[in-house]
């Protein structure tokens, strides 16, 4: 009767703190939109031609990480200024839309999000995918870490 009751004690404290720590990591309504608010001032930044507007969606940071095809670059200096020279004209710029956006909370001050992004230029649409790891900063939602892919 002791380990019956032991083993219905352990489950019950099990169940308990696998419920709670999925309801703290539950997507609340402030989170999402406050997230949701930054990928939409990125876009209409990018879409002005204004990069350092765009760059204001990252943590101005030197921990700060963009990863895409082979190369990692660390700050939001080194950052900003990879745009800049991939970047370095309205036309290269084009027409930024992202798609298919998943916000999924990891605690309270930080989230997953995972999406598709396009450019829609005179003579190519390039595309992809990004994975961008937000933190809750006292500024504000920003992006800690991007990792983003061409397809």
């Amino acid at each position: 009767m002791r380990s019956l009751l032991y083993f219905v004690t352990l489950g019950v404290i099990f169940f308990a703190q696998a419920a709670s720590s999925a309801q703290s990591n539950k997507l609340d309504g402030t989170s999402e939109a406050a997230i949701r608010a930054v990928l939409n001032a990125q876009r209409d930044a990018w879409n002005r031609g204004d990069i350092e507007g765009y760059m204001d969606g990252y943590d101005r940071s030197p921990d700060t990480v963009f990863v895409s095809g082979d190369r990692i670059n660390r700050g939001w200096q080194m950052v900003l200024d990879r745009y800049k020279k991939s970047y370095d004209s309205r036309e290269k710029m084009g027409v930024l839309t992202f798609s298919d956006v998943e916000i999924t909370m990891l605690s309270k001050g930080a989230a997953v999000v995972l999406g598709r992004w396009r450019l829609k230029r005179a003579n190519d649409e390039p595309h992809g995918t990004f994975t961008l790891l937000f933190r809750k900063t006292k500024a504000g939602w920003k992006i800690v870490h991007d990792h983003t892919s061409s397809a």
